[in-house]
C-alpha cells in the first residue's frame, strides 16, 4: 500500500491549471500574492523550472478561467494527497494547488525486469575474459583479441551515449528499455552460430551487438529510481537497479569456468560446453525480453515524488538536448565528479577484464578460483551497493559518502596489489572482497550523487555521461594496465591503478555538494534552479513560481 512521505513538500504556482493528477487544496494565501524576496532581491528563494506556462498574460489569464480537472481514476496505485492542516475547509476552496503523489506497487515489478536482463547484460560482457586462456586456445587467438572481446563494450558505449540519452529523454523509458533487452538477446542467439574454431568474427559480431545494447541499459538506473520511486527510497532502488548489473558480473566470474572447463585436448567437448552456455544465456535473455514488452511501462500514472511532481507537468516542447549538455559541462561539481567516476569504474573495469590473468601470473590452473575470487569481488560490492544506498536514502550526505568510500576502494586496492603475490590464495580471497566491496559499491553512489548535483537536469543524460566517462577510462586503464602486466607483472599494472586513483581523491574532495533534488522534495530553494537554459529576452521575462513560508504553511 502507498503512503505518504513527509518530505515532499510542493511548489505552489498561482493561477496555474491543474493537471491529470493535481488536485485543489486549500491555502491560507489567496492566488495570485505567494511571493518570496529575500534581502538578495526578489530572485532569492525563487525556483524557476520549465514546468510552469511561459506563456503571454492573455494566456495565463485563460488558463485561470479553464475549469479544475478532476484526477484520473487510480489503476494499480492507491494515492494519497498531502495532508491539509486542521481546520481547513474541503479540496476546491482555494486556488492553491498541490501535486497528487502516489507509489505504484508496479514500481518493483519494472525494478526486477529491468535488473534482471541488466544482468545478462554483464554476464556477457565477462564470459569471455574470465577463462580468457579457454578462448584463446578455442579460436586460436591472442590473448588481445580475447580482451577487445571485453573492451567492445566500453569502446562502444562513447560514440552511442548521446543517441541513446537523446532517445531516452525525448522517445521515453519504455523504448529505450526495448531496445537494450531485444538486442541483448538479439547479440546472445548471434553467439550461438559461433561455435566454430574459425568463427571468431561471428562471436565478435554478437559481442558487438550486445555492447550496444548495454548503452540502451546502463544509463537507467537512476532515471527508474527518480522516476518510479519515492524520496525515501530513491537511492536504495538506484543501487538495486545497479545490483542487478553487478550479479551478471558475479554469475559472469562463476559459471563460465564451470560450464566450460579447459578441455584442450578434446576440441568437440569444449565447442559442446561453450554451445551450452551460449544456449542458455540466450534463452533468458529471449524470456526476459518477453516480459519487458509484456510489464514495462513509461511511467506510473502519479509521480512519486514532488521533484518528479515538477518535471512531468513540464511541457515537452520546452525541453533541449542540446541545452541540456551544455548545462552538464558547465556545471563544475558534475565535472569534477565525472573525472571522478570514469576513474573509479575504469579501474574496475580493467580489475574485472584482467583479472583471470592477474591470478594465473601467481596461481597457475587455478581458473575457477579466478573465477570464483571475481565472483567474491562482486558479491561484496554488492552488500556494499545496497549498504550505501540505504545509508544515503537515510542520511543524504552525497559527499561524505562518496569520499569515504573512494577513500576506503583506494586502500583497498593497495592492500590488493602488495598482497596478490604471497602464494596463499586465500589471502587473495579476503582482499578481493574488500575491494569489490567499496570498489562496486561506490557505482551506485556515483549516480545518486550526480542526479542531486544537477537536477532538473535529466537522470539518463547525467548517467549516461558518467558511464561514457567510465568506458573511456576502462579502455585506457585495461590496456594501461595489460601492457604493464605482459612486460613487468601485475602488480605494476595495479600501482599505476593505485596512482590514478589517489588523484580520483583530491578530485572528489574538491566537489562542492549542492543536493537540488532534495532541496525541492524538502520544499526549500536555494536561488534560480532551470531544467534548460534561458536565452531570449522573451523566455527571461517568463513567469517563476514562487515559494514562500506563508505557502508552505497553507500546504
Amino acid at each position: 500500500m502507498a503512503r505518504p512521505d513527509e518530505e515532499e513538500g510542493a511548489a505552489v504556482v498561482p493561477g496555474h491549471p491543474p493537471a491529470i493528477g493535481y488536485l485543489p487544496v486549500p491555502g491560507e494565501a489567496p492566488a495570485g500574492k505567494v511571493s518570496a524576496e529575500t534581502q538578495n532581491g526578489p530572485k532569492a528563494g525563487s525556483l524557476a523550472l520549465n514546468a510552469v506556462s511561459r506563456g503571454s498574460p492573455k494566456e495565463t489569464s485563460g488558463a485561470l478561467d479553464r475549469p479544475k480537472t478532476p484526477p484520473a481514476p487510480e489503476e494499480e496505485t492507491q494515492a494519497w494527497l498531502l495532508p491539509r492542516g486542521p481546520g481547513e475547509e474541503t479540496p476546491g476552496a482555494e486556488d492553491t494547488l498541490v501535486p497528487r503523489t502516489a507509489l505504484s506497487p508496479r514500481r518493483f515489478v519494472v525494478l526486477l525486469i529491468f535488473s534482471l536482463y541488466s544482468l545478462v547484460n554483464a554476464f556477457q560482457w565477462i564470459q569471455y575474459s574470465i577463462i580468457s586462456n579457454v578462448f584463446e586456445n578455442f579460436y586460436n587467438v591472442s590473448s588481445l583479441h580475447i580482451d577487445w572481446l571485453s573492451m567492445v563494450y566500453m569502446l562502444a558505449y562513447v560514440p552511442l551515449i548521446f543517441p541513446a540519452t537523446w532517445l531516452l529523454d525525448t522517445r521515453g523509458l519504455r523504448l529505450t528499455a526495448l531496445l537494450g533487452s531485444g538486442l541483448n538477446c538479439l547479440g546472445a542467439w548471434i553467439k550461438c552460430g559461433s561455435v566454430q574454431q574459425h568463427l571468431f568474427w561471428v562471436t565478435m559480431m554478437g559481442q558487438c551487438l550486445c555492447s550496444v545494447a548495454q548503452v540502451f541499459i546502463l544509463g537507467l538506473p537512476s532515471h527508474i529510481a527518480s522516476v518510479w520511486f519515492g524520496p525515501k527510497e530513491v537511492s536504495t532502488a538506484c543501487a538495486t537497479a545497479v545490483l542487478g548489473n553487478q550479479l551478471g558480473t558475479a554469475v559472469g566470474f562463476l559459471l563460465p569456468p564451470v560450464l566450460v572447463p579447459n578441455t584442450q585436448n578434446n576440441t568437440e567437448l569444449l565447442a559442446c560446453n561453450i554451445s551450452i552456455m551460449f544456449y542458455g544465456t540466450s534463452a533468458v535473455a529471449t524470456l526476459l525480453f518477453i516480459l519487458t514488452v509484456i510489464a514495462f511501462k513509461e511511467k506510473p500514472q502519479y509521480p512519486p515524488s514532488q521533484a518528479q511532481a515538477v518535471l512531468q507537468d513540464s511541457p515537452p516542447e520546452k525541453y533541449s538536448y542540446v541545452k541540456s549538455i551544455r548545462n552538464l559541462f558547465k556545471n563544475i561539481p558534475f565535472v569534477l565528479l565525472l573525472v571522478t567516476y570514469g576513474i573509479m569504474t575504469g579501474a574496475f573495469y580493467s580489475v574485472s577484464t584482467l583479472l583471470n590473468q592477474m591470478i594465473l601470473t601467481y596461481y597457475e590452473g587455478e581458473e575457477v578460483n579466478a573465477g570464483r575470487i571475481g565472483l567474491t569481488l562482486v558479491l561484496a560490492g554488492m552488500v556494499g551497493s545496497i549498504l550505501c544506498g540505504l545509508w544515503l536514502d537515510y542520511t543524504k550526505t552525497y559527499k561524505h559518502t562518496t569520499l569515504t568510500v573512494y577513500i576506503s576502494s583506494f586502500v583497498g586496492m593497495v592492500i590488493f596489489t602488495f598482497t596478490l603475490d604471497l602464494g596463499h590464495i586465500i589471502i587473495v580471497f579476503v582482499t578481493g572482497g574488500l575491494l569489490g566491496f567499496f570498489m562496486t559499491g561506490y557505482l551506485p553512489l556515483g549516480f545518486e550523487f550526480a542526479v542531486e548535483i544537477t537536477y532538473p537536469e535529466s537522470e539518463g543524460t547525467s548517467s549516461g555521461l558518467l558511464n561514457a566517462a567510465a568506458q573511456i577510462f576502462g579502455i585506457f586503464f585495461t590496456l594501461a594496465q595489460g601492457r604493464l602486466t605482459s612486460a613487468y607483472g601485475p602488480q605494476a599494472g595495479n600501482i599505476f591503478l593505485c596512482i590514478w586513483m589517489f588523484v580520483g581523491i583530491i578530485l572528489t574532495a574538491l566537489i562542492k555538494s549542492d543536493l537540488k533534488r532534495h532541496n525541492i522534495n524538502k520544499g526549500i530553494t536555494n536561488g534560480d534552479i532551470k531544467a534548460v537554459p534561458v536565452d531570449s529576452p522573451t523566455d527571461q521575462e517568463s513567469k517563476t513560481i514562487l515559494m514562500s513560508k506563508q505557502s508552505e504553511l497553507a500546504i
